[in-house]
């Protein structure tokens, strides 16, 4: 352990991570849990292209995919706080197989693309109590607050690559095989995930007691919302978040449109797509490596700096450079890792279900929004103009809030939570 100026800054390796109690079969289980999300979005919209034939169709297979993360996070996830969160991740991951079963008769019945979707939506919906409830448990496994900033690293980096493992297999296995296999595999891993979590995953009765009846559950939704927005801390950290969702969602959302105005290789759209994901890695890579105090410091100067690599893609160079613009772009965005983190660990223990999944809804919609957002600039004008706007758009929001960021407050809340004598894993 390290001690920089009168603090702890201590970094635990990724053997210690892996080595504690339940994490690595719970990390196993999350990880089928993210394929299986991944695999089903991308089987049923290979099922409504060969019937439909229609790529707006296909899109909104994709579409139907994303709206559920808002409503489930936000709406189911009180039952993190009200049930064992063993019970909430067992209950979400048989629910969604019992939603793939329905899958696979509807496919195999050729039922209308209308039902298809209907059971994706729903498919979807049934993960969103799952969130919350991963996040709580990770809280739990990792008493030692140092560890876990380690840990919720190495989940945010998995993140990463499980959403690229997840579509490449479901793009392999429809490929290969067909959509009923699949869904299959799709079924496996949400019943795997499930038995992993009842094998392993210790029972642990929820903080605080919980409103009975719908009206309790809208109270514990409300109650979670005012947390949220009167903790400045909590909000500072929530706003840094969906301001730099602009300029993170840009070069995504435009990568295709603006290597069709540039050149004839299809191979290019991939490329620059990739390259913010690519990019992330190694920023995340990079910033694991520092202390939980380090991290923190540099999360406002990193969020000034994300989006100015991007300003380069408004002269439109070559190719290998706006690669390059927007892998940098993407390498500053770890500091969404001391973000997350942080936020986390100041949240009281007997209300992070809600607060974890209003947090995440939030950013889930700002991040829908602003893909239309970018989507209908370069439509009105061209590409690289809309990867412009958005990066200065969301550089002047980022500069607003930090006119009035609360850096005393959250260093005090970093230095409480990291405390090496504290354990706060169970506050209330």
């Amino acid at each position: 352990m390290r001690v920089r100026g009168g603090r702890h800054e201590g970094v635990p390796s990724f053997g210690e991570v892996l080595r504690a109690p339940a994490f690595l079969p719970t990390f196993l289980a999350a990880s089928l849990s993210t394929w299986g999300d991944y695999i089903a979005r991308i089987t049923v919209a290979a099922v409504v292209f060969e019937r439909t034939g229609s790529a707006v169709a296909t899109a909104a297979t994709f579409a139907v995919s994303l709206l559920p993360s808002v409503f489930g996070r936000m709406l189911l996830s009180p039952f993190a706080d009200r049930v064992p969160y063993k019970y909430v991740l067992i209950g979400s991951h048989l629910v969604r197989a019992l939603f793939v079963v329905a899958l696979l008769a509807a496919v195999a019945s050729s039922a209308p693309v209308a039902v298809l979707l209907v059971l994706l939506f729903v498919l979807e919906l049934g993960g969103g109590p799952a969130v919350a409830a991963n996040q709580m448990l990770l809280t739990d496994l990792f008493p030692d607050r140092r560890l876990y900033a380690r840990a919720f690293g190495v989940n945010t980096l998995a993140e990463q690559v499980n959403q690229a493992i997840g579509l490449a297999v479901g793009g392999i296995v429809v490929t290969a095989t067909s959509a009923t296999q699949g869904l299959l595999f799709d079924l496996a891993t949400f019943l795997v995930a499930a038995a992993v979590v009842a094998r392993v995953v210790p029972r642990r009765d929820p903080l605080g007691e919980a409103e009975q009846g719908l009206r309790g559950f809208a109270r514990d939704v409300v109650e979670g919302g005012r947390h949220l927005f009167a903790n400045r801390v909590l909000t500072a950290l929530l706003l840094l978040s969906v301001t730099s969702t602009l300029a993170m969602a840009a070069p995504e959302a435009v990568a295709i449109p603006y290597v069709n105005t540039h050149t004839d290789s299809p191979a290019w759209g991939g490329l620059l797509m990739a390259a913010p994901i690519l990019g992330a890695v190694v920023g995340l890579l990079l910033m694991s490596r520092l202390g939980a105090e380090r991290q923190n410091r540099s999360m406002l100067w990193m969020a000034l700096t994300m989006p100015l690599p991007l300003l380069v893609t408004v002269v439109e160079p070559p190719l290998p450079v706006v690669w390059g613009a927007w892998f940098t772009c993407g390498a500053l965005q770890a500091y969404m890792l001391p973000l997350q983190a942080t936020f986390t660990l100041v949240v009281p223990a007997r209300l992070r279900g809600r607060v974890f999944g209003l947090a995440g809804a939030l950013s889930v919609a700002a991040t829908g929004a602003f893909y239309l957002l970018a989507g209908w600039i370069s439509q009105h004008t061209r590409p690289a103009a809309a990867v412009g706007v958005c990066a200065v758009v969301s550089l002047g929001g980022l500069v607003l809030l930090a006119a009035r960021w609360p850096q005393g407050e959250i260093a005090e809340a970093v230095e409480r939570t990291f405390s090496p004598h504290e354990d706060t894993s169970r506050a209330a």
